[in-house]
Parts: structure tokens; C-alpha cells; sequence
């Protein structure tokens, strides 16, 4: 489909058509590399995200992207090495020649880098990244033009073995191998793919005349959206501790979502309990970015917010309350929270300008959609401080991390808690998907779009993303598809929320 050597442009585009073609025919389709450029990295990230939207399978794109980058770079390094041990006349299939030339390899590749890779496609030795799809079969292949040695073969074998044999947290101490700096990596896919629920069968290399290739084959699912993951004990043990929602506050979204419930009696609910309406006023104060004068009082606070504003404000301060969160404790996550909280509301007052229910809704959304990432950190803090280095360093994002040792991410997790609560829909589904909201149901998927991009906001002005990270297709719901009207609304974003 396309190389490293294509000279023509549109060789670097992709194509819609020939990608539904090959989906509905089942024949492969491959990109060919020889030394894995950033440009060609870009290009296989958009055309794997193509790929698997086609197919249904989107959520699916940050796990497997980290895998395939992982194991292409491990064919291309496995490439190099046969360079590197010819240069310094090493038997690379002796075992003492081949612990001599591991001796040296990394450090050496490291500094000399741009030669060796100038090398790769002068001697030949190329890359290919395959998929496809066929008997319902979603199927990946690594193939690259170099057989594997006994002492590779195995080294690969041992850690796929010991991925699929952990049960728990404590097994995972002994992860790193230094080796070749390759070891961390490796080990993580296979854990990545255990929890894709991705069996050892499924995962097969075979090396043999001149080549090697590492196939990895995924049955394909009937819900698309349906959430993959078998908890950890840890996580799980700490989702089990939490208690039942507050009956004071179920009580009184009860009385808010009766029709003939007098305003009054709400108002005289929320007074009866002091530290509930002390929360509540200093929620609705947060929130309320275009007043000057600030709420003194439960009525006021009704007129301000409107009763549905006031009802998922209460779910908020319940979620708190039995998360045992306030604003000192996790700080750095809270802070983001909050951010999140106000740009999620200023966003749905521009963009979303005659609909009440997402207005009322943003800022809540907002301010939980990460309440899964307080739970995993409060569970896995030493692992986190253990491995914060290494994850750096690899390029592992806070989701994959999750999903290896919780089982599940941050929004999956947050949105478990939420539905045991039986919070409204629009909650639950804002944290589940407010980092991939088109698997957001229709009915809610502007509520979902307005916390995506109130994320991706601050993204933004960290210089953490550029405009071309944003989805094209949320932007598009919203007529933002352009780069300057992105930096007109961060900075209008920015000025508000300092202001």
C-alpha cells in the first residue's frame, strides 16, 4: 500500500475505498518500512484508525497501535543487529559470539543510529506491517526479511509465557530487562493483548526461510463499543469498598424528578442538611463563571442553575463525598477536574446555545469524567511511582498503563462506578467515552463531544497536542475545522477561566 521510498504524495494518502475494498473482499493490506520514519509512523497511526473504524473496532486503536509500533520497531532493531554483528565480524548464531555482540549493541546503536539505519535499505532489510480481515477474523502481521536466532526465539517465547501466566499486581516486579532495552516493551505487549482478552494461540511467531513473522489474530466483536477488560483484585477489592450512594441526596433527586414537587420543598430538603447546602454553594459559585455577585442561598442557587443543574450537582458532591475526594487530597487530578468542569460548561454556552439539558450538564460531566483515574491512582500509587520512569521512556500512555494492571482504563472504571450509583446516563457515558466520544450513543454524543473537547482544550494550551490531534470528526459537529478558530476559542477559554 505504501513504503518509505513512495516519491509520490498521493502515495501517502489514504485511500478510503481501496481500505473498504480490502475489508469487504478480505484481502491484506500492507505498509512497507525500512527504517520506521516518523512519517510513515503518522501514516500507519491514520490508516490503522481507518482500518479498525471500518471494521467497528475504534476503541481498539490505542492498544494496538502501541503494539504494532512495539514489535515493528523490534523487527527493525532485530534488522540492525544483523548489520551491527557483520560489521564486527560476530557470529550471530553462536551463543558465545552473540552474548559478546549484546555486550555493546545497544550503546553502540544509540550513538551511531543514522548510520546503521542508512544501512538498512542499502543491505535490503525491510519491515512490512499487514492487515487484514477475513472469516470474521481480524488479523496483523509483522514480517521482516531476517530469521530469528535460537537466543531470540526464546527470549520472545519466555516473555509471552510469563505475560500470559500473571495473576496479580505482586507477579509483576521482575518486568524490566535492560538487556537490550527491549524487554520492558515487549512484555507489555503481550500483556496489553492478555487483556484484549487475546489468548496465547492468538499470538504467533514463526521464523523460518530468510524471514520472520509475528501474527497476532483478533475474533472480532459483535458490540463494537463493548468494554473488554476482567478487573484486577486490587481494583477490584477497592470498587468494592466503596458505599452505596448517599440516601440524603438520592432522597432529594428523587423530590427533583417528580413533576409535582414544589420548588420550596426542594429548597427546604437541601437547607435541612448544613454541610450539604454549604457543598452545594460553593458548587454552584464554582460554576457559575458570568456572575459577579456570588449565591448566598439554596433559591437562588435553583434560579442560577435550574433544578436539573442543582440535581447533578448533588450527584457530584455524593460521588465526592463517598470517594473520600476533596480538593487537597490528589491535587494534580483534581485541579484538571475543575479545569475540565469550567471549559466542559463555557464550551456548551457557545456551542451549544438553545440546548438546556447539555448546558446543565457540562459542568458535571466535566468534573467527573476522570473520577476513574482517582481510583486507579488511590489503588496502584507505588506502582505508579515505580514504573513513572519507565512508562516515560517507552511511550506507555496512562491508558494502556491502566489497562495492564487494573484491567480496565480510568473511563471504564469510572463509568463502572457511576452505573452501580445509577447516575442519569449522560454521566456515565461522558466518562466512559470522553476520550473516544463517537462510541458515545447518538442520544448523548454532544454531551460526551463537549467534555472530549473541554479535555482536549487543555491539551492544547499545555502544548501537550497540535490542532491536527484534535478528532476532525467532533470538530466537524461543531463547525471548528479550522486551526484559527482553535486558538480563538483556547484563548477565549483561557482568559474566562482566569479571569
Amino acid at each position: 500500500m505504501a513504503t518509505d521510498s513512495s516519491t509520490q504524495k498521493k502515495d501517502k494518502l489514504l485511500n478510503l475505498q481501496e481500505i473498504k475494498d480490502a475489508i469487504k473482499n478480505g484481502y491484506p493490506l500492507s505498509i512497507t518500512t525500512y527504517t520506521f520514519p516518523f512519517e510513515t509512523e503518522t501514516y500507519m497511526s491514520m490508516f490503522l484508525s481507518t482500518f479498525l473504524d471500518e471494521v467497528g473496532q475504534g476503541y481498539l486503536l490505542e492498544y494496538f497501535l502501541y503494539c504494532l509500533k512495539e514489535l515493528i520497531n523490534n523487527a527493525r532493531r532485530a534488522n540492525v543487529k544483523r548489520i551491527y554483528f557483520e560489521e564486527k565480524e560476530l557470529e550471530i548464531t553462536q551463543i558465545h559470539d552473540y552474548e559478546k555482540g549484546l555486550l555493546s549493541f545497544k550503546n553502540d546503536i544509540a550513538e551511531n543510529q543514522k548510520y546503521y539505519f542508512s544501512k538498512l535499505k542499502a543491505s535490503g532489510l525491510f519491515v512490512k506491517f499487514i492487515v487484514q480481515v477475513k472469516n470474521n477474523i481480524l488479523r496483523f502481521e509483522i514480517v521482516n526479511n531476517t530469521e530469528l536466532t535460537v537466543f531470540e526465539y526464546k527470549r520472545i517465547h519466555d516473555r509471552l509465557i510469563r505475560a500470559f501466566s500473571y495473576s496479580s499486581v505482586d507477579d509483576f516486579s521482575d518486568m524490566e530487562d535492560t538487556i537490550e532495552g527491549a524487554g520492558f516493551g515487549l512484555f507489555t505487549v503481550f500483556l496489553i493483548l492478555r487483556k484484549l482478552g487475546i489468548s496465547g494461540d492468538n499470538f504467533q511467531v514463526l521464523s523460518d526461510k530468510g524471514k520472520t513473522i509475528i501474527r497476532i489474530m483478533f475474533p472480532l466483536k459483535k458490540q463494537s463499543n463493548a468494554i473488554i477488560f476482567a478487573l484486577s483484585k486490587e481494583i477490584s477489592d477497592k470498587l468494592s469498598a466503596i458505599p452505596s450512594f448517599p440516601e440524603n441526596i438520592a432522597q432529594i433527586n428523587q423530590l427533583i424528578s417528580e413533576p409535582n414537587t414544589k420548588i420550596s420543598d426542594i429548597v427546604m430538603h437541601i437547607n435541612n442538611d448544613v454541610a450539604l447546602t454549604t457543598d452545594l454553594l460553593r458548587m454552584v459559585n464554582k460554576a457559575s463563571f458570568r456572575t459577579a455577585t456570588p449565591c448566598a442561598n439554596v433559591s437562588l442557587a435553583v434560579k442560577m442553575v435550574g433544578l436539573e443543574g442543582i440535581k447533578n450537582m448533588l450527584y457530584t458532591i455524593g460521588a465526592l463525598k463517598n470517594l473520600k475526594i476533596d480538593e487537597n487530597s490528589q491535587k494534580k487530578l483534581w485541579d484538571h477536574a475543575t479545569k475540565t468542569a469550567a471549559f466542559s460548561y463555557m464550551l456548551s454556552c457557545r456551542l451549544c446555545i438553545g440546548d438546556k439539558n447539555i448546558i446543565s450538564d457540562a459542568y458535571v460531566c466535566g468534573l467527573l469524567h476522570d473520577i476513574g483515574k482517582i481510583l486507579f491512582n488511590s489503588a496502584y500509587s507505588d506502582i505508579i511511582e515505580k514504573f513513572k520512569d519507565t512508562t516515560v521512556r517507552e511511550g506507555i500512555s496512562d491508558r494502556i498503563f491502566e489497562k495492564i494492571f487494573a484491567g480496565a482504563t480510568h473511563a471504564e472504571i469510572g463509568a463502572l462506578v457511576t452505573k452501580n450509583w445509577n447516575f442519569p446516563d449522560v454521566i456515565t457515558y461522558a466518562i466512559q467515552y470522553h476520550h473516544n466520544p463517537l462510541l458515545a450513543p447518538i442520544k448523548y454524543r454532544k454531551s460526551v463531544e463537549i467534555v472530549y473537547l473541554a479535555n482536549m482544550f487543555i491539551k492544547f494550551q499545555n502544548d501537550e497536542i497540535d490542532f491536527n490531534q484534535f478528532d476532525m470528526e467532533v470538530l466537524k459537529d461543531f463547525q471548528l475545522g479550522t486551526q484559527s478558530l482553535i486558538e480563538e476559542i483556547s484563548l477565549e477559554l483561557k482568559i474566562l477561566y482566569n479571569h
